[in-house]
């Protein structure tokens, strides 16, 4: 049923279903037996309205809040029938920020959570017939997905990452599954990874540093060295995280360096930084320092 006073919100659509479904499934999933789940909205803040998804589970003590949104926590119940990653509240946490948007939980051990979900409010109101318009192109998400500014470029771009630790691939395959206009390719160690460059010339490529076999800077110094990969930005990721560590991959010809464990804020805007400096492939071979 429509509401009579219809709100209207600054957000991606698409981005906003997601975190909302991410929501109402944990409500889900994590409920007694016999519970319900519950969706409602107000708007007590001046231009902001609060969505707000409340369970009657088992609920959270503090000490669990505290740790809800930290990627692969299950909180404990890693043993239960239920699946997944945990990394769901993390995603859902950086595509509302990523609007300018913020999240947050209340809850009650015992009793039950609610989740809710506070954005921005839009200075029109749309129609009716505006709104089922919108609603009727859900059917094609995927190419309205590029309409705000968060998104990545229209055309489909590709992102290599080599890494050898399950949990980072899972962590990357979460953050590249939020966006459309990218896909994903997963080398296990450096030599794949230089092979996957070469015969897939992906647009941007991860690297692990630390890995058996070729390392991270091995692989960067083949990379740099061959005319077909020598203009392809690579991003590291290591969990070495001094300033001294930094300057010496970046001097080597990183286009940034990121520590672990990775934060999907830093991984998105360096991504996006990378992936819009526009190099073209060298005609001659090249060992030129890329920017950080």
């Amino acid at each position: 049923e429509k509401s009579p006073n219809p709100f209207v919100v600054m957000a991606d659509r698409i981005r906003l279903k997601q975190a909302i479904l991410n929501l109402l499934s944990n409500a889900i999933k994590y409920n007694r037996t016999g519970g319900s789940v519950t969706i409602n909205f107000n708007a007590d803040k001046p231009r902001r309205l609060r969505i707000c998804v409340e369970d009657t589970g088992w609920g959270l003590t503090p000490e669990m809040i505290d740790q809800l949104f930290q990627p692969f926590n299950r909180l404990g119940r890693e043993s239960q029938a239920e699946s997944g990653t945990g990394i769901g509240l993390v995603m859902t946490k950086h595509l509302i920020e990523s609007m300018g948007g913020s999240i947050g939980v209340s809850s009650t051990a015992g009793v039950g959570s609610i989740f809710w979900i506070d954005l921005n409010q839009a200075n029109q109101l749309v129609s009716d017939a505006d709104a089922d318009a919108d609603a009727d192109a859900d059917a094609d998400a995927d190419a309205d997905a590029n309409a705000v500014d968060i998104s990545f470029a229209t055309n489909r771009q590709t992102v290599l990452c080599v890494e050898d630790h399950s949990a980072n691939v899972l962590l990357v395959e979460e953050i590249i599954a939020t966006e459309p206009a990218l896909r994903l390719l997963v080398a296990r160690d450096g030599l794949s990874g230089v092979a996957m460059a070469r015969s897939d010339r992906p647009d941007v490529i991860l690297m692990d540093i630390q890995m058996p076999g070729l390392s991270g800077m091995d692989a960067l110094r083949i990379l740099r060295h061959d005319p077909l990969t020598a203009h392809i930005p690579v991003v590291a990721l290591s969990a070495n995280a001094t300033a001294h560590d930094i300057r010496d991959g970046l001097a080597a010809g990183f286009f940034d360096y990121l520590t672990k464990p990775m934060r999907v804020k830093a991984v998105t805007e360096t991504l996006k930084r990378a992936l819009k400096s526009g190099r073209e492939p060298v005609e001659s071979t090249t060992n030129a320092k890329t920017a950080a």
